[in-house]
Parts: structure tokens; C-alpha cells; sequence
């Protein structure tokens, strides 16, 4: 496996729309797999393929919520193909989300409490499931990375811009 380069802002490819997966092959598993080695690499609970530079509609969610016996994090990795979502609950949820391409930046973002997602899995079969919680915030986060969304499109203009002048006075501090 393969730890990917992860773009952050302003590269232009975190704007791109991803193509639908025609085929769950190889390759896709692969991209699967290197998606999970850099995610983990970079301490996230999820990476669309999009900020890895790959216009494809594949998604990479890990929670590990809960530690084992040693204190590591207990792995749950799940992959999704095609992910979309066809239902959103009118109650919301309020998170403090971050992103892998938008380092060390938070905001709290409103989205939908709950949503339902139909997708492939690495092996190409259907799924459909009704999620909640931090999987649901997850999901709709790495569903607008491949839609060419970015949390801070949610947040206002001036909270967006306070964002960006920190992560770029960060940058120049680093």
C-alpha cells in the first residue's frame, strides 16, 4: 500500500467533480487500500478520492471510535463506491469538522441529522443503509468532496475567511 499525497487548499482538483466508477476492479481496490494507508497516515476518519488527486467517486471512512485492550484505536474501516445520498432528514446536527485539506482548521458546520446512502462496496455489490451521528456527518462531508464541496462552503464568508488567513499564517510560520 501506498501513503498518497493529500492536495490542500487552494488547489484547484479539490473543486473537480468525480466520474462514477464504471467497474469495481483492481485498480479501484488498490485506490481503496491506498486511500486507507494515507488516511490513517494522516490521523482522519475519512478521505474522498478527490483530495488525493483521483476524479472518482470513491469514499474511505474509518470512525475508530474506541480504543482496545493497548490503547489503540479500534479499526472499522469501510469503503464506499458511488456513494449517494438519497434521503436527508429536516432535523439537523451541529459539528465541529475538519478536514485533511483544510489542516488543522475547524468549524462548526450544520448539515442533516440523518441521512440514507445507497452505494458499491470494494467488491461491487449494493448497499443501502440509513446513518446517523458522526457517520452521517462523515458521509455528507466526503460526499461534497466529491461534488467539488468543501466544509467551509457551509460556514459563513467572514468565518471562511478568518479560516484561510490562520491556515495560511500557519503555513508561513511552518
Amino acid at each position: 500500500m501506498t501513503v498518497l499525497t493529500i492536495l490542500e487548499i487552494p488547489d484547484p482538483r479539490l473543486r473537480a467533480v468525480a466520474a462514477p466508477v464504471e467497474t469495481v476492479d483492481d485498480a479501484v481496490r488498490q485506490l481503496i487500500d491506498d486511500m486507507f494507508e494515507t488516511m490513517y497516515a494522516a490521523r482522519g476518519i475519512g478521505l474522498a478520492a478527490t483530495q488525493v488527486g483521483v476524479e472518482r467517486r470513491v469514499v474511505v471512512i474509518d470512525l475508530q471510535e474506541g480504543e482496545d485492550d493497548e490503547g489503540k484505536p479500534i479499526r472499522d474501516p469501510r469503503a464506499y463506491v458511488n456513494p449517494e445520498v438519497t434521503w436527508v432528514s429536516e432535523e439537523l446536527s451541529r459539528y465541529n469538522e475538519g478536514c485533511l485539506s483544510i489542516p488543522e482548521q475547524y468549524a462548526e458546520v450544520d448539515r442533516p441529522a440523518r441521512c440514507r446512502v445507497t452505494w458499491l462496496d470494494r467488491d461491487g455489490q449494493p448497499h443501502e443503509a440509513e446513518m446517523d451521528g458522526l457517520l452521517a456527518t462523515c458521509m455528507q462531508h466526503e460526499i461534497d468532496h466529491l461534488n467539488g464541496v468543501l466544509f467551509i462552503d457551509h460556514i459563513s464568508r467572514l468565518k471562511r475567511d478568518m479560516l484561510v488567513k490562520k491556515l495560511n499564517k500557519a503555513r508561513r510560520a511552518a
